[in-house]
C-alpha cells in the first residue's frame, strides 16, 4: 500500500540572487525536517525565478504597436501585453485577462507571466531553463547533504472547461516523469495502447494543493515515498505532447494549428 506523505515548509520572503539551494536547506533546518534519501522536493517556480532574478519592471517595458493592439483585444495593459509577446513561443488565443500561449511546448496562460506575489509595479516571469534548474538544485543538495532526491519546479495552470488551478510540472530531475502502460495488461487481459502515466503533473498537483495560492508563504513541498522510478538521468521532454497527437490542438482550426 501507497503511504506518500506531502509536507509544506515555510520559507521567509525570497529575494533576488538569493542561493535557492542554501534557502531550502536552512527553511528545512528551521522547521527541523530532515531531508531524506528518495525524497522529491517540490518547488513553486516562482521562488526560483526570484532567485534568478525573473522580475521585469513594469514601468520600464515600452510596448510595441502589436502589444497595444494585444492588450486592447485581451483588457491588459500594454505593458503586460509586451512581455507576453516576449516570452511566448506563440500566441493561441485567449479571453480577458488571459491568454493562451505555447511556451517552452507547454500551453500555459500568459506566457507564465504573474503579478501575484511580485513586488507592487513588477511581475514575475518563468525561470529561464526550469529543466537546467532543476537539475542544478539536485546536484546543490546532493553536494552539501549527500542526499539523493528529485526535484519538481511546478507553475499553476488550467484544464479546459474545468474551473481553478492545478500544478504543473515545468522542470524535473532524479525521476522518471511518466510512467508508461503501454503494452501492459488491464484487470480483463486486455492490452494498454494509449495510456501514459503523468506522474510529475500529479505530484505538482499533490504539492500545489499543499502550497496554496496567495500569502501562505509555503513554496515548498517535501513529497516522501512517491511512486516514481528514480533516475539520474532522465528525458524531461517525455513530459510533452507532440502537437500533432493533442486531442486539444486537434480542435484549432487548421491555419491556427499548423501556426503551433
Amino acid at each position: 500500500m501507497i503511504k506518500m506523505q506531502v509536507l509544506a515548509v515555510k520559507t521567509p520572503m525570497i529575494r533576488p540572487k538569493d542561493d535557492s539551494v542554501r534557502v531550502i536547506l536552512k527553511a528545512l533546518e528551521e522547521q527541523r525536517l530532515e531531508l531524506m534519501e528518495n525524497d522529491i522536493l517540490a518547488l513553486s517556480s516562482k521562488i526560483v525565478s526570484f532567485a534568478e532574478d525573473r522580475l521585469a519592471k513594469l514601468g520600464e517595458v515600452k510596448p510595441s504597436k502589436k502589444a497595444e493592439l494585444l492588450a486592447k483585444q485581451y483588457t491588459l495593459t500594454p505593458a503586460f501585453a509586451e512581455l507576453i509577446l516576449r516570452e511566448a513561443d506563440s500566441i493561441v488565443g485567449g479571453v480577458a485577462k488571459a491568454i493562451l500561449t505555447l511556451k517552452k511546448g507547454v500551453f500555459t496562460v500568459n506566457a507564465g507571466i504573474d503579478n501575484k506575489n511580485a513586488p507592487k509595479g513588477f511581475v514575475v516571469l518563468w525561470p529561464k531553463n526550469p529543466q537546467s534548474q532543476a537539475e542544478r538544485i539536485r546536484a546543490g543538495i546532493l553536494r552539501l547533504t549527500n542526499k539523493r532526491v528529485g526535484v519538481l519546479i511546478i507553475d499553476s495552470t488550467v484544464a479546459p472547461r474545468r474551473m481553478g488551478t492545478r500544478g504543473l510540472a515545468i522542470g524535473v530531475a532524479g525521476f522518471e516523469p511518466v510512467k508508461d502502460y503501454r503494452k501492459t495488461c488491464d484487470l480483463f487481459g486486455r492490452e494498454i495502447v494509449m495510456t501514459l502515466h503523468a506522474v510529475a503533473d500529479d505530484l505538482a498537483c499533490a504539492a500545489h494543493c499543499v502550497m496554496g495560492e496567495s500569502a501562505e508563504r509555503t513554496p515548498i513541498a517535501i513529497i516522501r515515498d512517491a511512486p516514481v522510478t528514480f533516475a539520474d538521468k532522465i528525458d524531461a521532454e517525455s513530459m510533452k505532447m507532440p502537437l500533432k497527437d493533442d486531442v486539444y490542438v486537434a480542435l484549432f482550426e487548421p491555419k491556427r494549428r499548423s501556426a503551433l
